[in-house]
């Protein structure tokens, strides 16, 4: 099928080993597939700079793909007490941010990645 569309889940652990420039050229790939992608963590800002670059040199080199949207989800810590926020200030700093996830998918099939404090919604093309 060559306008199927697909969601693909990206575990941290499957791209953690991989160096910032192998990542990104990964997730561009599965991009340029078709998929969207529900990454597990989030990208720092210079992998996400650097997404996007490897984003605009593909495409110019091809007259299907046309781009990504992006988007981060950062889930709500309000209310939480002081020590829970230092735990978790604490596991962050030893694993990383797992809790968060990223969303990524082809401009030609994700019109829009709508966020607030509490959701994420995600606005397809017909």
């Amino acid at each position: 099928m060559k306008n199927s569309v697909s969601l693909q889940f990206v575990p941290h652990a499957e791209i953690a080993y991989l160096s910032s420039f192998k990542r990104v050229k990964f997730l561009v790939e599965l991009a340029i597939q078709n998929k969207i992608l529900l990454v597990q963590g989030a990208l720092d800002s210079t992998e996400q700079a650097d997404l996007i670059e490897e984003t605009m040199r593909r495409i110019k080199g091809s007259s299907r793909f046309k781009g990504i949207e992006i988007a981060t989800f950062v889930p709500q810590t309000k209310g939480i007490s002081m020590l829970d926020a230092l735990r978790e200030g604490v596991a962050r700093a030893l694993i990383g941010n797992r809790d968060q996830f990223t969303i990524i998918g082809p401009a030609s099939v994700v019109r829009e990645i709508k966020k607030d404090p509490t959701k994420i919604e995600l606005l397809l093309r017909k």
